[in-house]
């Protein structure tokens, strides 16, 4: 297996206000665009041609990456001219790949951060005789996704929507974002329409005798579709708990990009990320939060579980807990601001403006 796609083209609208100027894969995690991680891991399981899918903001992603021979790859671009879904958009691609009828493709969901065994996956492919793999991992609460059970030996034997009763929660095993289709059958699906491989590929060939291998892999796996979600999978690829090669620097408590400056006392804990051209002041304290390039964070400011936008500025003492501040806000002193508060691009709150306690 030498060749992938990965599906890129989401508008992340549930990770707004940091997806307006950025698309979802280009947002950084651990220092690097979220995409970074994923071709290099790629890369490191002996791929060499990739296609990446695009769709939104899709003139972003060539510009940086180029034909990707700097991550040792074959980058090429196609781009979705109307939404097409999951497989529409793999099927888009098709005319870019060099594989032959019954030679392997791995597909990559452009959201997914994974420990996944890359290798493995391909290998059960090979030995199953898989007309598609997927790899499968096990949730506690399975209740927000589609239930993919198996047989005793890992044959997928149903395709189950979002269970609303306890009784439908026969598995605890979901669809986790990553396949390996055989060539053949990525020409077979419908060209020029919008398909979603999860409701209309996987069931179609289901019931056509198709066989569908699943591998589950628990690892690490984390969808980083939400805000909450994408600032703890950057802490986490700084902490080291996901793996990956693409990290600029020592996995540990924080990753501060070389022209980034930082106060002496301040504290950064929790696999904070501090990017290039920001600034930290005296005595802040910043827990298990990314810094974008070119914000400042004032003396005396406590950040937790947050993302700071490029060129945002947080004023002195100022709290946040739980949120997200767009490309250039300005968020004046004094104010605190929990969970689940997002702050707008270019968005200006003045000094004390927002609590939620008291301010003596």
């Amino acid at each position: 297996m030498t060749e992938a796609i990965l599906l890129v083209g989401g508008k992340g609208t549930r990770l707004r206000p940091l997806t307006v100027n950025t698309p979802k894969p280009m947002v950084p995690a651990a220092g690097v665009p979220f995409l970074t991680h994923q071709l290099a891991r790629a890369r490191a399981a002996g791929v060499e041609h990739i296609v990446l899918a695009t769709s939104y903001l899709a003139e972003v992603f060539e510009p940086y990456f180029g034909d990707g021979s700097g991550l040792g790859l074959h980058i090429e671009y196609v781009t979705e001219e109307e939404p097409l879904g999951t497989g529409g958009a793999i099927r888009n691609v098709a005319a870019r790949l060099h594989s032959g009828p019954d030679e392997p493709v791995l597909i990559f969901n452009g959201d997914i951060l994974t420990g996944l065994d890359i290798r493995a996956l391909v290998a059960t492919h090979e030995t199953t005789g898989a007309d598609v793999s997927l790899h499968l991992t096990r949730v506690e609460d399975p209740r927000a996704y589609g239930l993919v059970p198996t047989d005793a030996t890992g044959r997928v034997t149903a395709f189950l929507e979002k269970p609303q009763t306890p009784e439908e929660i026969v598995t605890d095993q979901i669809n986790a974002g990553a396949y390996v289709f055989r060539r053949s059958v990525i020409d077979a699906i419908p060209a020029g329409r919008p398909v979603s491989v999860e409701r209309e590929t996987f069931p179609d060939l289901l019931a056509t005798g198709a066989h569908l291998q699943g591998m589950v892999d628990s690892t690490y796996w984390l969808d980083l579709g939400t805000p909450q979600a994408f600032v703890r999978g950057s802490a986490d690829l700084v902490l080291g708990r996901a793996p990956s090669p693409a990290v600029p620097g020592r996995c540990g408590d924080r990753l501060v990009l070389p022209t980034a400056r930082v106060a002496a006392d301040a504290k950064l804990t929790g696999g904070t990320v501090v990017g290039d051209g920001a600034r930290i002041g005296e005595g802040a304290r910043i827990t298990g939060s990314t810094i974008l390039s070119g914000a400042v964070v004032e003396p005396g400011a406590v950040i937790t579980d947050s993302l700071i936008g490029t060129r945002a500025h947080i004023g002195e003492r100022t709290i946040l807990s739980g949120t997200v501040i767009g490309d250039g806000a300005v968020v004046g002193p004094d104010n605190e601001l929990r969970e689940g508060v997002r702050v707008w691009c270019d968005a200006k709150i003045p000094a004390g403006a927002l609590r939620f306690s008291s301010d003596q």
